[in-house]
């Protein structure tokens, strides 16, 4: 009985000659084979699941069996078909791989997977508001929570592997006075977790978001925020709606930190007052907090804020405040791939934000990524010339905003600047360089990119001292 596959390629075939004006007939083809994979066994013991819509064969393997090296023991295809494998044939299996079978003048592609059996836990919440950050070297993990939460009675959920299961039970509620150790398995898989809830009374870190929990923050967000609560003590996510209602007491707050994303960018006053509005309702609590000597580091499109707030005696003009004259950015999911490693420049090779940073031998230049990285390309920047941009030159910069240079792009834009800590106030920290990226799309070769966080750790011990 011929199947859909043949019925369709029948079609093709007869519309292709109606379309060229076919002198031959068809009736030489062999159209009534069909081409199902029936049966598929590796090295005697690993069946694969066979999904017919898909065309996709599955096979799972133990946890520590290599897929370097996979004997085809057992393959049976529709009578009369053939295949470009045979039974005995070993396979590598690391990659998908395409089995053709054939069957007349009928064929079909099937692509054969093999997975290896995960005892994973891949995401791990607690009363649906507090994310812990998974250390998968050591397969520990860290909650942060407000002092206020009792965790005497905490009900985490987790995401696990397919097929895993973990003990003791989640989704009830659980004592972290003490840190709970998971068991999570999943056939020959075994792995276990450890997972402390630490309480924060009074953080002295805060990244701010828009959005209600860590969590849901986008991912050249999520990836910053997260990175901020693994590596820098007492450190806490908020939202701005949590700053506004009072919910954390920033009373021992050294720096506030905001890196604000928005696929597509946000160009100019008006954009930023629209997507930046939770911020604004929050000036006079900003405000307050930096005159009394909090800091703050903001980087990307948060770079608009400082336009709004008084700094070294610099009062921000109501109707026209001068936020940066130059944004743009990319979507992730349409992110540029980078032709050769990027980077800025800098005259302030000694400001602390840029020690320990690797280079190519000229400390001047700032390296962020290498060639092949995906990046949004994601700026804001102070265009400066007498061609457009109101900003003839970097002194006339400072002489009207009061920040000082400490990083520019190739034009002479200015792309880091900073208020430094008075009497008046504590420091503002702005990067909006494009450069400054903290996910990509694909998979990130380490190399200059470990810039980003070292950078990032130079500004919280700057910040904090």
């Amino acid at each position: 009985m011929k199947n859909k596959y043949c019925i369709s390629i029948l079609i093709a075939l007869v519309g292709l000659c109606g379309l060229t004006n076919c002198q031959k007939s068809t009736s030489n083809l062999n159209l009534s084979g069909d081409c199902l994979v029936e049966q598929i066994c590796f090295e005697s013991s690993y069946n694969g699941h066979i999904d017919l819509p898909s065309r996709t064969i599955t096979v799972v393997l133990p946890e520590k069996l290599s897929r370097d090296d996979l004997q085809l023991t057992k393959l049976q295809i529709s009578a009369g078909a053939t295949a470009n494998y045979k039974e005995g044939d070993h396979l590598c299996l690391r990659e998908p791989r395409t089995l053709r079978v054939t069957n007349g003048n009928v064929l079909i592609d099937w692509t054969i997977i093999a997975k290896n059996e995960e005892a994973l836990i891949k995401s791990f919440k607690i009363n649906d508001a507090y994310t812990g950050i998974i250390n998968s070297k050591n397969n520990t993990i860290s909650v942060y929570v407000p002092e206020s939460v009792n965790i005497t009675a905490l009900v985490p959920t987790v995401t696990l592997s397919e097929g895993a299961t973990i003990s003791p039970a989640v989704g009830v509620a659980t004592d972290f006075t003490n840190p709970v150790t998971y068991k999570v398995d999943n056939n020959s898989a075994h792995n276990t977790y450890v997972v402390t809830v630490y309480q924060i009374d009074k953080p002295e870190a805060l990244y701010v978001g828009l959005a209600e929990t860590f969590d849901q923050l986008g991912p050249e967000e999520y990836t910053a925020c997260q990175w901020m609560l693994a590596n820098i003590g007492n450190s806490l996510y908020v939202s701005w709606d949590d700053l506004k209602s009072g919910a954390v007491d920033i009373s021992e707050c050294k720096v506030m930190w905001w890196h604000f994303h928005r696929d597509g960018g946000v160009d100019g006053k008006d954009a930023w007052e629209l997507y930046g509005a939770k911020a604004m309702e929050n000036l006079p609590l900003i405000q307050d907090y930096v005159s009394k000597g909090g800091n703050l580091f903001l980087t990307r499109y948060a770079c608009y804020l400082p336009a709004y707030l008084t700094l070294n005696g610099f009062v921000p003009n109501p109707t026209n405040p001068r936020v940066p004259n130059n944004g743009w950015g990319g979507k992730e999911d349409e992110a540029e791939t980078t032709q050769d490693a990027w980077s800025f420049f800098t005259d302030s090779t000694s400001h602390p934000l840029y020690q320990g940073l690797q280079n190519d031998g000229n400390p001047n230049k700032i390296y962020t990524c290498d060639a092949g990285y995906r990046i949004t390309n994601s700026t804001i920047q102070w265009h400066i010339g007498t061609d457009w941009g109101g900003y003839p030159s970097w002194d006339y910069f400072t002489k009207k905003t009061g920040a000082c240079v400490l990083g520019y792009g190739g034009d002479n834009a200015i792309t880091v600047w900073e208020w430094k800590a008075s009497t008046t106030n504590g420091c503002v920290l702005c990067i909006g360089s494009g450069c400054y990226d903290w996910y990509s799309i694909d998979e990130i070769y380490t190399g200059y990119h470990v810039n980003i966080e070292i950078m990032t750790k130079n500004a919280f011990n700057y910040l904090m001292k």
